[in-house]
């Protein structure tokens, strides 16, 4: 069973963000599942869906996804307004009111899509109520597989300009995880770096935005020197099955043009 991973779009319906075309990028990688990976059962996307949260982008936006042979599972990012994603994009029925929270099932692989948005904060945290649902989805679980998503990462990166945004209140996130031995993996995407580990015995990875990519932590910079680092962008393909899950990253067009990868 196959998932695709994407995050941080950063979409806008019209222009360019830091030098790059959203629009182009994001084609490509629809281009490239459908071309490669059209079996795979959902599209997972962490987050910063577009740089500017107008009902206007969202809708655009939607224009792009629909173009995927799989449903969408989007998570709201610190770029993202809450209220106009729910209106545009489609969630799940018995989604959490109010967030952008939900679960979804793919045979006994559970995926709970976490909302970690504080509208106007580039930091994020979980309030209470989204704790106590997400405790209560892993308590009815029973200790079925499951693979938690987000947007900002519950622990330090090792990235000095990064990590002081990531989840606020991570150490409480963390610590009721580790009380379940059936999460095979922590997702999580905000800093446009390719980072994994694991955290209170949970491993985790962070993604490549779809856009551009934030430089490493050495040589040092700051968000006055900031440039996005020349890297290409890639998305993820998750595949489970009685053996385990496995994550490949992809790479789907070159640097320079956002043309397909050869």
């Amino acid at each position: 069973m196959k998932l695709i991973w994407l995050s941080d779009l950063h979409f806008e319906a019209a222009g360019a963000v830091l030098g790059h075309d959203p629009r182009l990028r994001l084609q490509a990688a629809v281009d490239y599942v459908v071309a490669h990976h059209s079996d795979a059962v959902a599209c997972l996307i962490t987050g910063d869906l577009v740089e500017t949260g107008t009902v206007s982008n969202y809708k655009a936006l939607k224009g792009f996804l629909n173009g995927l042979p799989m449903p969408v599972l989007p998570m709201p990012g610190n770029h993202d307004d809450r209220d106009a994603l729910r209106d545009v994009l489609p969630l799940p029925d018995d989604a959490m009111p109010g967030f952008v929270q939900y679960q979804s099932d793919f045979e006994d692989l559970a995926v709970l899509c976490l909302d970690t948005l504080i509208p106007g904060r580039d930091a994020g945290f979980l309030c209470p109520d989204r704790l106590n649902w997400l405790k209560a989805k892993l308590d009815a679980l029973e200790r079925r597989p499951a693979i938690v998503a987000m947007h900002h990462p519950p622990m330090p990166l090792g990235l000095p300009m990064l990590d002081p945004d990531n989840l606020q209140n991570c150490s409480e996130l963390l610590a009721l995880l580790s009380d379940y031995s059936n999460i095979l993996h922590l997702l999580a995407g905000h800093v446009h770096r390719p980072c994994s580990g694991t955290a209170f015995g949970i491993p985790f990875t962070t993604a490549k935005s779809v856009l551009y990519q934030a430089p490493p932590a050495i040589p040092e910079w700051d968000w006055n020197s900031f440039q996005p680092a020349a890297e290409a962008p890639a998305l993820t393909v998750l595949e489970y099955d009685d053996t385990g899950l496995t994550l490949q990253q992809c790479q789907f067009c070159d640097y320079a043009h956002g043309a397909p990868a050869a």
